[in-house]
Order: C-alpha cells, then structure tokens, then sequence
C-alpha cells in the first residue's frame, strides 16, 4: 500500500550509508542488502486522491525502477483455514471464490472491469431492508450475545464509505439496551499555520469545522453506550495492544475518557482507559489545518 517513492528513498538511502564501507554497494540495489516485502495486490493498493487508475497502479511498487530485481515468492498455504474445526470447506470455498476474482478468473475476459455474479449464499436479498438483513446475519442474537465477547471477535461488517458507516452504527447501537451517552469534538484552526495577516478566521467557524467529514477523522458527535464493541482506528499504544484495527468493548463510560477490554487479540481480556485526545488533520483538499 505505500508510494513507489518510499521505497525508492529507501533504495537511495541504503546505496549511501552501505557505500561508505564498499564503494561496490552504491550500484547495488538496496545497497546489497537483502529485504522481504510483505503485501498483496490482489487485496488494497496505494490510495492516490483523486487520482486516476493509471496514477494509482504507476504509484504500486511494481512500476518503480528496482521491481526487476525482486524476486517474488507465494504463499499457498492459508493458516487460518488450518485452524478452524468447522465450516472447512464453506470457507475454503468463498476463499477460493475471492482469491480467482483477485487473479481475474471470475467474469470472463477483462480488462479491469467485469461483471461478476455473487454467490446466493452470501447475497442479501431482501431489498426494503438490506441493512438490517445485514446485521442480522453478521450479529445472529445480538440482544442475546450482547454480554458475552465471543460473539463479536471474528464478526464485522465492512463498508466503502463513511455515509454507510454511519447508518450502520446507529442501527446496531439502537439493539443496545442501555442510555446513549454523546461525545462532541472541540474543533479549531491551528493559527500556527496561518501565513497571512488578514486571514479572516470568522469564514470557518465551528460549525464549518464539525460538518466536516474527512475520512482519516473521527465525526463531530460519537454516540455510545456501555456494551457495544468498538475498533480503533488509530495506533495509541502498541505495546499494551491499542492498535489500528484492535477491538473493544467498552465497559464504562466518563466524561473525558472511557474504559473498553479488549476483545481480540494477544491481550484479550485486558481493561484499558482511553481518553479524549488532540487530533490534527492535513488535507490537501481543505486549505488549512485543524
């Protein structure tokens, strides 16, 4: 997922410092060193903004300069299905199914672009309510389940855009019993940035600034309650588990800082304390900072 231009300042930088001891390695690529990359482009690629396909697949580390001298190697083994007792073969048919849509088996000839055909087991069908038809069958007996962790370790629904993140939230936080509790974000500019002295700060006020909705940002208003698990989007402490992507569930609410456990993981079971935190956000579509 990261720029070609990463790699290559790596490539630049190893030529340097490696050439100081063999002047030999300065026309080596990564300066003689050898290094193991782990992705897969079947899954995400880099995220150019606004870019165009071409940008995107010229920004893939197979279109930099040194992918002629790597060496790819495979994986074939899947671990995970080696460790499930059951459902083996339903999933290592939908793993089959999504791993020759990534090879571009599935749809016919294809330059890109392709129709595919979803499997009936895994289609939602009822059209007036497909959210709900998604909940449902993600989170079976969410009332039920809503005590015990298990039950949300290995669930999750995705989503492509924040819009649909929204309503999916608020309809699974209203099967919560419990009071809702509401946190609201203090936003402001960084006058730090402001290189003009006439800069009329009155233009993006408040208001302005909570109805925006950047995609690496969390929303003005977070409502809550005690019960609902959560994931963190944001590295906050990586030795103790609170990483991008690790889930909670919270157990208590405060007023600057809740308390979830975590869920999954390698410290499953652990109470943590998270609380309110300064966020500061640099996008090239907005012309300031906040």
């Amino acid at each position: 997922m990261i720029h070609k231009h990463a790699f290559e300042a790596l490539d630049r930088s190893l030529k340097d410092i490696l050439g100081c001891h063999l002047r030999n390695n300065t026309k080596l690529p990564l300066g003689g060193k050898a290094i193991v990359f782990g992705g897969d482009f079947k899954r995400i690629l880099h995220v150019v903004p606004n870019g165009s396909r071409q940008d995107i697949v010229n920004a893939t580390i197979s279109s930099s300069y040194n992918w002629s001298n790597f060496k790819v190697l495979i994986l074939t083994k899947k671990m995970r299905l080696s460790l499930q007792t059951s459902n083996i073969e339903e999933t290592t048919t939908f793993a089959n199914w999504i791993l020759n849509i990534g090879e571009g088996k599935v749809g016919g000839l294809n330059d890109g672009e392709a129709i595919i055909d979803i499997p009936d087991d895994i289609l939602i069908t009822d059209s007036s309510d497909p959210i709900g038809s998604l909940i449902t069958f993600v989170y079976p007996s969410i009332v039920e389940n809503a005590n015990n962790p298990m039950s949300f370790q290995e669930r999750a629904i995705l989503a492509s855009k924040n819009e649909v993140v929204q309503e999916i939230n608020n309809r699974l936080l209203s099967l919560f019993l419990g009071d809702k509790k509401e946190y609201l974000s203090s936003d402001s500019l960084c006058h730090s940035d402001f290189v003009h002295d006439d800069f009329d700060e009155s233009l993006y006020s408040p208001d302005v600034l909570n109805g925006l909705r950047p995609s690496c940002m969390p929303i003005h208003k977070l409502v809550i309650k005690v019960g609902v698990p959560v994931m963190l989007l944001k590295n906050i402490d990586q030795k103790h588990g609170l990483c991008n992507g690790t889930r909670l569930r919270v157990i208590a609410l405060g007023k600057r800082v809740t308390e979830p456990e975590i869920i999954y993981g390698s410290h499953i079971g652990k109470h943590t304390f998270i609380p309110n935190m300064s966020l500061t956000l640099s996008d090239k579509k907005i012309p300031f900072t906040f």
